[in-house]
């Protein structure tokens, strides 16, 4: 059992490749630490939205999700829990995008979240990447680059 779960947790990719990995968790991390913060410091016009996409209790929501892509988010950043904050994170996304997407349209809602969305997708399967909490906390480093 522990060998398939540290399969299943081990990073895709290794040596340069992880570094990849690593600016799109990073820059996505920026991306939902930045969207969290118009919740909280516009909160009425996003519960206003949250409302007229048809959301249900659309105050809390606001917070949920905004709790949600800033904790998500800072997770991405420092790369702890990479794969469970992603996959949280995706199905935020997928929210968003039938909500949203639906009634705005828009190349944010049509173009930034389903590539945003797509990135999730990949950290869930991809891992961390390099220097990230997550591969010290399981006692490894990815191994370094080898230069040909």
């Amino acid at each position: 059992m522990n060998e398939w779960a540290d399969r299943l947790l081990a990073p895709r990719f290794h040596g340069a490749a992880a570094w990849m990995t690593t600016v799109v968790r990073v820059v996505a991390g920026v991306l939902f630490v930045t969207f969290s913060t118009g919740k909280f410091t516009d909160h009425m016009m996003e519960a206003a939205d949250f409302d007229r996409y048809g959301l249900p209790w659309p105050d809390g929501a606001v917070y949920l999700a905004g709790i949600l892509e800033l904790l998500g988010g800072l997770l991405l950043v420092i790369g702890l829990l990479t794969r469970p904050a992603a996959l949280v994170l995706a199905g935020n996304l997928v929210v968003a995008i039938a909500t949203a997407g639906r009634v705005e349209g828009g190349t944010f809602h049509l173009g930034v979240g389903p590539a945003m969305l797509v990135a999730m997708v990949f950290l869930v399967w991809a891992g961390a990447g390099a220097f990230a909490l997550d591969n010290r906390l399981r006692g490894r480093t990815p191994p370094p680059a080898t230069s040909h």
